[in-house]
């Protein structure tokens, strides 16, 4: 397709630069594996009371912004819970 031919595409070496990032910022935090991977599913667990999520489409990543750490969460929502709201309904989105 013709618009493809616009878009910046992702090069490998960006790709293994943005995950070497990663990695040393989970040295530098001194977070285990497991412990990341605990503390992602307490998130999940405390959003879940209140939102129906897409777990396969959860990501979780490390970013510098301002030279600060900072852990970004992109968490798919299919639906807000009953008793989530005021209004006792149940909002739908589809994506």
């Amino acid at each position: 397709m013709v618009f493809n031919w616009f878009r910046q595409k992702t090069k490998t070496k960006d790709v293994a630069k943005d995950r070497l990032r990663v990695v040393l910022m989970q040295d530098r935090l001194s977070l285990s594996h497991g412990i990341m991977e605990e503390m992602k599913d307490e998130v999940i667990t405390a959003i879940s009371k209140y939102v129906e999520i897409d777990r396969p489409g959860i990501e979780f990543s490390w970013k510098e912004i301002d030279k600060r750490r900072a852990l970004v969460a992109n968490i798919p929502v299919i639906s807000i819970k009953r008793g989530a709201t005021s209004n006792d309904r149940v909002t739908q989105r589809s994506y």
